[in-house]
Order: C-alpha cells, then sequence, then structure tokens
C-alpha cells in the first residue's frame, strides 16, 4: 500500500512540478498536494511524509507523520515551536546546497577589506583620486591574516578551503563537528569564542539562528576583537546585535563590518549602518546563484527514496537546536 505524502499548501508551480517529480520517481509515495488548508488538514491525518510548514493548530491531527522536509535550509523563526520539538516527527532541512555561493560571497568582502575597496567605493561615488600611501597599512596581507571562522558547517567548511588558498591562516568553531575540514588550521568549541577574538583579523558567522545563538554577538564581544580587524556575517540577522555594532563601529572597537543579514529586514532607510564608514551591505543575497531549486529537488528526491527505503535521512535536524 503507497505511503501518503503530503505536500503542504501553499502550492506553486514549483511545488506541483516537484510533486509530480517525487510521485514519478518514488511509485511507493502517495503524493498528495491540496490546494487548501482544508485539503490538508485532512491529508495530514493519515500522512507519513510531508514537505513544508506545519501550523500549530494543524499538527495534533498529525498522528501517523514520521518526516517533514522543511523548505529552507534554516527556517525562519517560529518554524520549531514547542510542539514540533516534542512531536516524534523526524526532520531534515536543505542545508549545504548554498555553500558555493555563500563562500564566495564571504571571500568578496574579505578581498574588499583586505584590498581597500570599503575606502575606494566611496571614493568613487565622489569622484575622488585619493590613493592611500603605499605603507599606508590600508591594504591587509592574506598569508599573515587569521579568519575565526563561527559555525565550520558545509558554508564555514567551503569558506575556510577558499580562504586557506589565499594563505590565511583559519580557525574553526563550531559545536559538533567532529573532523577538521580542509584548510582550516585548528578546530575549536564554542566556549573558546572569546578566548579567540582576539586573534582574529576577520571574524565570520556562518551560524543559523538558534536559541544559543540568538543575540550572541554582542558588543562585549565586538570589544574583544582587534581594533584592525573586520567582522562578517551572512548567517542569520539575529545572532548579532546591531546597535551594538553600530556603537563599537563608532567607538572604533572595530575596523569594518560586512552584513548580508540584519537584526531588522529590510533594513530600515534610516539606520546609521547604511551611511557609515568601513560598512559593506548586501541586501541578504550571499545565497543566490544558479542551481538552487536543482539542488532542493536533489535532496527532496533522495530524502523520498531514502524514506521509502528505510534508511538514515538526509540533512536531520536537532529539532531543539533548530538546525
Amino acid at each position: 500500500m503507497p505511503i501518503p505524502f503530503l505536500m503542504l499548501p501553499p502550492q506553486s508551480d514549483k511545488t506541483r512540478e516537484w510533486a509530480k517529480t517525487v510521485a514519478e520517481a518514488c511509485p511507493e509515495l502517495e503524493v498528495i498536494a491540496p490546494e487548501t488548508r482544508e485539503g490538508a488538514e485532512q491529508a495530514i491525518a493519515l500522512a507519513e511524509g510531508a514537505f513544508g510548514t506545519i501550523p500549530k493548530e494543524m499538527l495534533p491531527r498529525a498522528g501517523h507523520l514520521r518526516w517533514l522536509q522543511a523548505p529552507q535550509a534554516a527556517p525562519p523563526a517560529g518554524y520549531y515551536y514547542p510542539e514540533l520539538i516534542a512531536h516524534p516527527v523526524q526532520i531534515t532541512n536543505f542545508r549545504e546546497i548554498y555553500n558555493d555561493h555563500i563562500a564566495a560571497h564571504i571571500l568578496s568582502f574579505v578581498l574588499a577589506f583586505a584590498r581597500g575597496l570599503h575606502i575606494y567605493l566611496p571614493q568613487q561615488l565622489r569622484r575622488e583620486w585619493q590613493p592611500a600611501p603605499r605603507e599606508s597599512g590600508d591594504v591587509v596581507h592574506l598569508p599573515e591574516a587569521t579568519a575565526l571562522i563561527v559555525g565550520v558547517g558545509g558554508i564555514g567548511a567551503e569558506t575556510a578551503r577558499l580562504a586557506a588558498a589565499f594563505g590565511m591562516n583559519v580557525i574553526g568553531i563550531d559545536e559538533r563537528r567532529p573532523d577538521r575540514p580542509e584548510g582550516v588550521a585548528e578546530m575549536h568549541r564554542a566556549a573558546a569564542l572569546d578566548t579567540l577574538l582576539p586573534q582574529a583579523d576577520f571574524v565570520i558567522l556562518t551560524v543559523p539562528h538558534t536559541p544559543e545563538t540568538e543575540g550572541f554577538f554582542n558588543r562585549a564581544r565586538f570589544q574583544r576583537m582587534k581594533k584592525s580587524a573586520f567582522f562578517i556575517n551572512i548567517g542569520r540577522g539575529m545572532t548579532t546585535m546591531l546597535d551594538d555594532l553600530v556603537a563599537a563601529l563608532e567607538a572604533r572597537e572595530i575596523a569594518g563590518a560586512a552584513l548580508d543579514v540584519y537584526e531588522i529586514e529590510p533594513l530600515p532607510a534610516m539606520h546609521p549602518l547604511w551611511t557609515m564608514p568601513n560598512v559593506l551591505l548586501t541586501p541578504h543575497t550571499a545565497g543566490h546563484g544558479p542551481y538552487l531549486d536543482d539542488r532542493r529537488r536533489e535532496v527532496l528526491l533522495d530524502n523520498c527514496r531514502r524514506f521509502v527505503a528505510g534508511q538514515p535521512l538526509r540533512n536531520v535536524v536537532d529539532k531543539a537546536r533548530w538546525f
């Protein structure tokens, strides 16, 4: 008898296409893709697998649900509510599909700071020809620089590989990674963060938003960094307290910052970060690039095949920690 698999609404052309692809690739699954919430409420009572977001009020009906594929690599706050965490359902996500795109974005920030583009881009807009003296110290010699990568998952590991290719000394912090990826000279647990911050020329956050990381990068941590160091966050905006970052920049406690994610999104037009010197901002675009939907579909199909075969699923989430 086919295993009921629910594609939760709202449906889109993409999810309808995925439903058809899953049904063709895994005939052991009965793929249900209701267009309405009412249809989903009926279907979830029988579903053993599902894709999407389950509203809290719908969860009590999911008595047979064993697997849920989250629709993002790191779903927004509220996805992992207490009742879902307590439910026996196993959750997987789409992590590691962005590794190459986001690592390239991080390195673009590193290279921009290392070569003074944070200084020259504003001059370009003002049409000023004002080269810094050759020995001014505005250039960071990367073979003598240390990158501290906080969060060495797929994105952090790829960033480490690229940074090491430029000769950088890479130190990694990760709470659960057992190995030392290519390019990482040292690996540490989160408890070592405050000790390691003074060693870094670039502090790079790739961590997800979890109960442990919410607001964990604050004024005290900026004050532990070198005054010549740069802060980069492409993980999740809620990990960094923007008021504290602004205060640290104004007090020249750090040399600059580059952000792709923000505590408030969109970043308000009047926020001081927009016009601060030595700050580079992109509008949550680090993950942009080709092949993402292909990669999502491949993860979904792979997990569907594993699910019907009774094999371990890919990208299993620690629900209590949201990643």
